[in-house]
C-alpha cells in the first residue's frame, strides 16, 4: 500500500494505491485528525463484492484505466499513429512531494508512456490545483486526457454546473446524481457563454453559508469537456479537460490546463471565497498592484460607430465630472469601420474620422485627469477588409462557412499571423499614452481547436511582456471568456454585454461563486437598455454597478440633473469603499424571500461589511422578511446603517429603526434574525454598511 496525504487545517486530501497502480483518491473533504493513518483509510473505505460483479472492484483512480477494466468513463482516451487504440496499464515510477506539493509519476514501459499528474495545494486560499501530463517515447493521437479525477461525494443529491447565453450569462442548473454521465462538452472553441468550466457539488441540504460543497473549475480558454458519472455500483467521479479530439496531430507530450478544486464545509460561500481570494491574489498579475480600481467609462452605447473627436471631449468632460477615472475608446476608429461588416484586421488609424490621429483626444482625457483604453478585437477578421484581401488563407475554417458577425476567425497556430497582430497593436501602443485594452471576441469558432487558444495566449504573453504597465480586459460579446485560463493573463472581464441592472443583478450573484469584484466589470448602462429594453431608475443601476468595478456606459449627455447627481454621490460612496471592497469577500446570503438577491461583501479582517439587498420582483408576502447574514463574529457587536434611507418611497410609511439611523447588534442577532429592512419597490436595492465596535 502506498499513500500521500495533502492538508491545510480546512480540507484533507488522501491517495492511496495498491500493487504501485495509479492511486485513488480515498478521500476529500473536512479537516481529519493526525492520528489517522492513510493505509488504515484505505482499507476502511474498501467495498465489498456481491453477485453479478467482477472478483475486485477496478479503481475509480486519478486516471481511470480501460486496461484496469474500468466499467466507467476512463481517465485517457489515445491511439497510436497508425490509428490503432493503444490501452496503458501505468505502475508507479518515482515521486516528489513536499507540505503543500505532490508529483507522483508513472511509466508504462510497453507502449513507452509516462503519465504525470500534479497536485500543489495553497494554505491560505485552500485551493488545490491539479494537472496531468502524458510523455510518449514516440508520437501518439490523443482524443482525451482527464485533469486528476475526483471521487464525486456521497451524500450529495445534485450538482450545480453553469450555462448561458449572450445577455444571460452564468445561469446556474442544477441536475440530480442519477446511474449514467452528466456529460458537458463545449466545442464552440472559447470557454463560451453556454458553458463556463465550473462545478459545484453541495452536500445533502447545503446552502449559501451552511453545509458541505466541492468545488471544481478548469483554468482553460477554449473547447472543454466535464463528465459527472454515477457508476452502477454508486461510485462517482468527475472528470474535467480539453474537449475531445482537438490535438489533430500525433505528440510526444499532452498535458491538461489547470483544474482548480476546493472543499467547503461552509456552504456554496467556502467555494465562492477561495476561489474569489486565489482568482485575486494568485492568478491575475496586476500592472500596478498600489492602484485603486479606477471608475472606467466605455463610450461604446453612447456612439457606437459614430466617432466624432468633439463629441467624444463633450463625453468625457461629462464622465469626468461623474467621478470616471478611465476613458475608453471603443469599437470604430480604426480602418473604415463605419459598420460591423468592415476593415477587422485593419488596425490602422480612420484618419477621416480622426485626421489628427488620436492624440488630440488622448490628451484631453488626460488633461482631465483620466487614464485613456483603447478596443482591439485581434483575433477576427472582415471579408471586407486588406488584411483578409491580402491573406485570405489566414482565416481559420472553409471559405464557405457561415460568418458570424460579419466576421471570420484569424488562424491563431500561425506564427506569421501573430507577428502582423503583434507589430500592428504595439504599433499603436508605443506611439499612445494608452494603459487599457478591451480585447473582444465576438464570434464562435468554426470548428474547435486547442491551437487557436495556444496561439491568444502566445500574443497575448508577448504584448504583457513588452508593455507590462497596459491592463487587458477580457471580452467576448460580453462573457463569452472568462475563466483562470484567460485571467493569468488579463485583469478585468466583461460580465456581459448586458447593461441591464435587473440581470445584472442576478449574473454578479451567480458569478460570484468565482470571480472577486475588483476583476468584474460593471457598468451604469442608458435609462433604456439597449439590449433589454427595460427602464430603470438611476438608483438601481447605480447601486447595481457599484457592487462590482463601477463603470459608465451610457450617453452622459441624456442625464438630467437629478440622474447626475444621484450618479455623482453613488460613485463617491464606491470610491470611498473601494480600497477594501476590491479585496473584500463577497458571500452570498440565503434569502428568505426569493424575490431579494443579497449578498455581503465583508473585509478581509471581518470589521467591516456591506449588504446588496436588490429586490429583483414583487414579493410574494407584504413586508420584507429578515435577512440573515453570515460570517460574523457572534459575541461581537456591529454598528449598522441604511447608506441609502433617503431612496425609501412615500408607500413606506412605517418607522423601522434603520430608516432612522444606525443600530448597534451582536453577531449573534444578525446572523440567526437577521436586518428588518424597510418596505421597497421591485427593481430597487438597499445598501446597509457594517462595522465591528
Amino acid at each position: 500500500m502506498q499513500s500521500w496525504t495533502l492538508e491545510d487545517g480546512r480540507q484533507t486530501l488522501v491517495l492511496a494505491a495498491r500493487a504501485e497502480r495509479l492511486p485513488e483518491v480515498i478521500y476529500w473533504g473536512a479537516a481529519l485528525p493526525g492520528t489517522d493513518n492513510a493505509a488504515v483509510l484505505a482499507s476502511a473505505q474498501a467495498l465489498d463484492v456481491t453477485g453479478g460483479m467482477l472478483d475486485e472492484n477496478p479503481a475509480l483512480s486519478i486516471c481511470p484505466e480501460a486496461s484496469r477494466t474500468f466499467p466507467g468513463q476512463p481517465g485517457l482516451i489515445l491511439h497510436g499513429a497508425d490509428g490503432q487504440p493503444i490501452l496503458p496499464a501505468f505502475l508507479f515510477a518515482e515521486e516528489e512531494r513536499s507540505d503543500t506539493a505532490l508529483t507522483l509519476t508513472y511509466r508504462d514501459a510497453a507502449h513507452g508512456l509516462t503519465y504525470r499528474a500534479c497536485f500543489a495545494l495553497d494554505p491560505d486560499t485552500h485551493v488545490i490545483q491539479a494537472t496531468a501530463a502524458l510523455e510518449a517515447d514516440r508520437p501518439v493521437h490523443l482524443h482525451w486526457l482527464a485533469a486528476p479525477v475526483m471521487p464525486g461525494p456521497q451524500l450529495s443529491d445534485e450538482m450545480i454546473d453553469v450555462s448561458g447565453r449572450w445577455c444571460g450569462e452564468f445561469q446556474l442548473n442544477r441536475t440530480a446524481w442519477s446511474p449514467g454521465v452528466r456529460c458537458r462538452e463545449n466545442r464552440t472553441g472559447r470557454t463560451g457563454h453556454e458553458h463556463f468550466p465550473g462545478l459545484i457539488v453541495p452536500g445533502r441540504g447545503a446552502a449559501n453559508a451552511s453545509g458541505e460543497a466541492w468545488g471544481f473549475h478548469l483554468g482553460w480558454s477554449g473547447g472543454h469537456r466535464m463528465v459527472a458519472e454515477e457508476l452502477p455500483d454508486g461510485r462517482r467521479q468527475v472528470q474535467f479537460g480539453v474537449a475531445t479530439g482537438l490535438m489533430t496531430e500525433p505528440a510526444t507530450r499532452h498535458e491538461t490546463p489547470p483544474l482548480y478544486l476546493v472543499y467547503s464545509p461552509d456552504g456554496l460561500n467556502g467555494c465562492a471565497v477561495s476561489f474569489q481570494r486565489h482568482l485575486r491574489d494568485r492568478i491575475v498579475t496586476w500592472p500596478d498592484p498600489a492602484r485603486p480600481r479606477p471608475v472606467h467609462y466605455n463610450c461604446w452605447e453612447a456612439i457606437y460607430f459614430d466617432h466624432n473627436v468633439d463629441a467624444l471631449k463633450d463625453i468625457a468632460d461629462r464622465a469626468a465630472a461623474l467621478g470616471a477615472e478611465r476613458f475608453v475608446l471603443d469599437d470604430g476608429w480604426f480602418g473604415k469601420r463605419d459598420d460591423d461588416t468592415t476593415s477587422l484586421g485593419d488596425w490602422d488609424i480612420d484618419r477621416r474620422k480622426w485626421p489628427d490621429g488620436l492624440t488630440p483626444l488622448i490628451e484631453h482625457v488626460h488633461a482631465l485627469g483620466l487614464s485613456f483604453g483603447l478596443w482591439f478585437e485581434p483575433e477576427m477578421v472582415n471579408p471586407d477588409s486588406d488584411l483578409y484581401r491580402a491573406h485570405p488563407d489566414w482565416a481559420l475554417g472553409p471559405a464557405d462557412q457561415i460568418t458570424g458577425r460579419q466576421q471570420l476567425v484569424l488562424d491563431m497556430s500561425r506564427p506569421e499571423l501573430r507577428d502582423y497582430l503583434y507589430e500592428k497593436i504595439a504599433g499603436v501602443l508605443g506611439a499612445h499614452d494608452i494603459d487599457y485594452i478591451k480585447w473582444d471576441h465576438n464570434r464562435v469558432l468554426p470548428h474547435p481547436d486547442q491551437a487557436q487558444t495556444l496561439g491568444t495566449y502566445a500574443l497575448i504573453d508577448r504584448l504583457r511582456a513588452d508593455f507590462p504597465k497596459v491592463e487587458i480586459e477580457s471580452c467576448a460579446s460580453g462573457g463569452g471568456r472568462i475563466d483562470f485560463g484567460i485571467l493569468a493573463r488579463t485583469q478585468r472581464v466583461w460580465l456581459s454585454d448586458s447593461n441591464d441592472a435587473l440581470e445584472r443583478l442576478r449574473m454578479q450573484h451567480d458569478a460570484a461563486l468565482f470571480l472577486p469584484a475588483a476583476i468584474t466589470g460593471s457598468h451604469v448602462g442608458p435609462r433604456t437598455c439597449h439590449s433589454s429594453g427595460r427602464t430603470h431608475d438611476i438608483r438601481f443601476r447605480a447601486w447595481v454597478a457599484a457592487q462590482r468595478h463601477m463603470g459608465f456606459e451610457m450617453d452622459p449627455r441624456e442625464l438630467t440633473e437629478d440622474e447626475a447627481e444621484v450618479l455623482t454621490r453613488v460613485t463617491a460612496w464606491w470610491k470611498a469603499n473601494r480600497d477594501w471592497m476590491m479585496g473584500a469577500d463577497i458571500l452570498r446570503l440565503d434569502s428568505a424571500d426569493p424575490a431579494v438577491i443579497a449578498e455581503q461583501q465583508q473585509a478581509s479582517d471581518g470589521h467591516r461589511f456591506v449588504v446588496f439587498a436588490g429586490k429583483a420582483r414583487t414579493s410574494d408576502q407584504i413586508l420584507p422578511r429578515p435577512l440573515r447574514l453570515t460570517r460574523l463574529d457572534p459575541a461581537a457587536r456591529y454598528r449598522v446603517t441604511l447608506a441609502n434611507r433617503d431612496d425609501a418611497t412615500g408607500l413606506s410609511r412605517g418607522t423601522p429603526a434603520l430608516k432612522d439611523g444606525p443600530l448597534e447588534l451582536s453577531g449573534q442577532y444578525l446572523m440567526s434574525h437577521g436586518l428588518s429592512l424597510p418596505w421597497s419597490f421591485p427593481e430597487t436595492m438597499w445598501i446597509v454598511e457594517g462595522e465591528r465596535l
